[in-house]
């Protein structure tokens, strides 16, 4: 639904790249995750609040964010066994903590970088909508666990990236939804099953519901880094492969979800080349 507070006057300060900075700073999940989606309704409704030309000035301490979960080195987040309610409230909390950083990722694509065509703002705020849901369902899953974000320590990869690729808006597509996020696509299906084999169905159905969003989030990457490209001519096989140790991105491992990736807008070379890696398709 609109929200004509969104936008109170027809001013520069309403445009929704103001906007999508001023809830990136939000500190509250809730209040974040509610503001992404009427944000996206808003400029649905009302395109022209979306100024390309903008150029906006980046505040200190982005993103915002609780000061809770504790933020610790990957190596430190043991696995649990998903047969217990406690293994899987860790494991639901580590999604939302994903889930979490996504709305900052894409909120930080719209408002970071300018002179963009309409569609790319209009995508990563859908984008941040979606993962806006995603956080959404996995927090309510999580309280009838009895826990809530934060309880548990994360970490911060996804946020890392970012931080890393705030001045190349190619290398932000290359690295975050073709990789980091790409990443999921892989993740998803055996940790849906594991869910279903320890009885969660609750808990796989959100998975089935991430998974199909992450595959267009997937493609809307893949179409703004191909996009790229061509306007600057350049190959994206030969670019990829610069940007990624360019911005120490992580190494490709599988097993890989070749049929996700082929739905989110991975071309066949690119397939073959992660078979490769992969030791079979």
């Amino acid at each position: 639904m609109h929200d004509p507070a969104m936008f109170p006057d027809a001013d520069a300060d309403a445009c929704a790249r103001r906007a999508a900075l001023a809830i990136l700073a939000e500190c509250d999940p809730a209040t974040k995750a509610a503001q992404a989606r009427a944000l996206f309704d808003a400029a649905c409704a009302r395109p022209s609040c979306i100024d390309p030309r903008a150029t906006l000035v980046e505040p200190d301490d982005l993103p915002g964010r609780p000061d809770r979960p504790e933020l610790v080195a990957p190596s430190s987040l043991k696995r649990r066994s998903m047969q217990s309610d406690a293994g899987r409230a860790v494991l639901l909390h580590a999604l939302a903590h994903i889930e979490f950083n996504a709305i900052n990722l894409a909120l930080d694509a719209v408002w970071r970088f300018p002179s963009m065509p309409l569609d790319f703002y209009l995508d990563w705020l859908k984008v941040a909508a979606e993962e806006a849901h995603h956080f959404s369902l996995l927090s309510a899953r999580l309280a009838e666990f009895g826990h809530a974000y934060g309880d548990f320590p994360a970490h911060d990869g996804l946020w890392e990236m970012a931080q890393r690729t705030r001045g190349d808006v190619l290398a932000r597509m290359a690295l975050v939804p073709r990789t980091l996020e790409a990443r999921g696509l892989d993740a998803s299906p055996p940790i849906r099953k594991r869910l279903a084999q320890a009885g969660d169905h609750a808990s796989a159905a959100i998975l089935d519901v991430i998974l199909r969003d992450e595959i267009g989030h997937v493609l809307i990457g893949n179409r703004w880094f191909r996009f790229l490209c061509d306007a600057d001519h350049l190959d994206p096989y030969s670019t990829y492969e610069r940007l990624a140790p360019q911005y120490h991105a992580p190494k490709l491992r599988g097993p890989f979800n070749f049929e996700a990736r082929r739905d989110a807008g991975f071309d066949e070379a690119e397939l073959r080349a992660l078979a490769g890696l992969d030791g079979a398709q």
